[in-house]
């Protein structure tokens, strides 16, 4: 799955940034991973500390998500 993920370029590097990132879970995979829309791109990052579904919008710092800030359904 890696290999379709783009690398990260310039201010939407979730990977690299100093800040917190708001995304959207596109897709859950195993390992408590997830594919996120940053908006720019798709990337993979972890959700193995939020109770996270597809649609939601979570925030992550360093690929790891730290929290859940919306729901898929309109809120949470």
């Amino acid at each position: 799955m890696s290999g379709d993920i783009p690398e990260c370029y310039g201010d939407v590097c979730i990977t690299c940034s100093d800040e917190a990132v708001q995304v959207t879970v596109v897709r859950l995979l195993d390992a408590d991973l997830a594919v996120v829309d940053t908006g720019q791109s798709m990337e993979e990052v972890s959700v193995a500390l939020v109770d996270a579904t597809v649609g939601d919008t979570i925030l992550v710092h360093a690929k790891e998500a730290i929290a859940v800030v919306g729901g898929a359904a309109g809120g949470s």
